[in-house]
C-alpha cells in the first residue's frame, strides 16, 4: 500500500468540486475507500477547508464532510518542530512549508500530491499532481 500526503487544494479540489481538478482527486480518494492507498492530510487543513467550504455551505453541512474527510484519512500533527522547521526553511510559502514538514512526520510516505507542484521545489520528498499519481499508482498495481 502507498502511503501518501494530501496537500490541502486536491482536498478542496474534492470535496468543493471544484473543475476539472476534482475528478482526480475523486479517483484517490475512491482508491483509498478501497484500500489502495492510504491519504494523509495535515491537522492545519482541516481549518482551510473549512473557510473555504463555510462560503457555500451550511455550517453543519461543512462539519459533516469534515467528519467524512477524517474517516477517509489519516491526520498529521501538526507541533512545534513542524512550526520551527517551517519557519527556518526556505519555502516560499509558509504554509507549504507547515504542508511539507507535516509530510516528514509519516515515516513511510511515498510521495505529496498537490496542484502546485512549483511550491515544492525545496521538497525531498517526490511531489505529483493528482493525475500525476494516479498514473504512478495504477502503473504499480
Amino acid at each position: 500500500m502507498k502511503h501518501i500526503f494530501m496537500d490541502t487544494n486536491v482536498v478542496i479540489d474534492f470535496l468543493a468540486n471544484r473543475q476539472p481538478f476534482s475528478l482526480d482527486a475523486a479517483k484517490l480518494f475512491n482508491m483509498s475507500v478501497e484500500g489502495r492507498i492510504q491519504i494523509y492530510i495535515s491537522a492545519v487543513s482541516y481549518n482551510n477547508i473549512y473557510y473555504i467550504l463555510r462560503q457555500s455551505l451550511t455550517n453543519n453541512a461543512a462539519i459533516k464532510l469534515l467528519e467524512n474527510l477524517a474517516d477517509m484519512t489519516e491526520i498529521t500533527d501538526v507541533n512545534g518542530k513542524v512550526i520551527r522547521q517551517s519557519l527556518k526553511t526556505d519555502f516560499k510559502d509558509y504554509e507549504d512549508a507547515i504542508q511539507y514538514y507535516s509530510a516528514l512526520t509519516i515515516p513511510n510516505v511515498d510521495f505529496i500530491v498537490t496542484r502546485n507542484t512549483k511550491d515544492f521545489k525545496k521538497s525531498s520528498l517526490p511531489v505529483l499532481t493528482s493525475t500525476e499519481a494516479i498514473a504512478l499508482l495504477n502503473s504499480e498495481m
